[in-house]
């Protein structure tokens, strides 16, 4: 639960509206959670009205790699973000889907993904991924690196440990 008055997926959408990269988990036929990094795609829709910005996330995918073959098998993953420089980490977790909607894909589509689909926003392969959030876990430091360090210093010589920024749990 959140601990201000902002609605939690506003929350969870301040916290990563700025992170390009995430790490994509999903469970393989054989029980084992495999992650490898993401570009989160920015739908414009969503940010103009950000009241629904962050109850899903958008990704685009080969439709023919083993990601989109272990979430259709087990469609829980989970979405992790990091933003070291400001001290923010995010854990989502949700239900992973293709979607087939190619107005959809052209809206997200960027220069920068024809690095991985060459033949552009049409290629047989790019698949579009939603993934709807089910609960987001943070942690936010909002204390500078060397107020950091004197509270984990001074905890090392207490019983207590050091308390560092917002910790709490997002259910958009």
């Amino acid at each position: 639960m959140t601990n201000n008055q902002q609605p939690a997926h506003q929350q969870l959408n301040e916290l990563i509206s700025d992170i390009r990269f995430a790490m994509f988990t999903t469970v393989n036929s054989q029980g084992v959670l495999t992650s490898r990094p993401m570009t989160v795609q920015k739908d414009p829709d969503d940010e103009k009205e950000n009241a629904q910005a962050a109850t899903h996330l958008w990704f685009f995918m080969s439709r023919t790699s083993e990601t989109v073959a272990e979430f259709s098998l087990s469609p829980s993953v989970n979405v992790s973000f990091a933003d070291t420089g400001d001290d923010i980490y995010v854990s989502v977790s949700g239900h992973a889907r293709l979607v087939e909607d190619m107005a959809l894909k052209q809206r997200l589509w960027s220069k920068m993904n024809e690095a991985w689909f060459p033949q552009g926003v049409t290629d047989p392969d790019l698949a579009l991924v939603r993934v709807e959030i089910e609960q987001a876990e943070f942690w936010n430091v909002k204390e500078s690196k060397l107020v950091q360090l004197f509270k984990i210093a001074k905890a090392a010589f207490s019983d207590e440990p050091p308390t560092l920024g917002t910790h709490g749990r997002l259910t958009p």
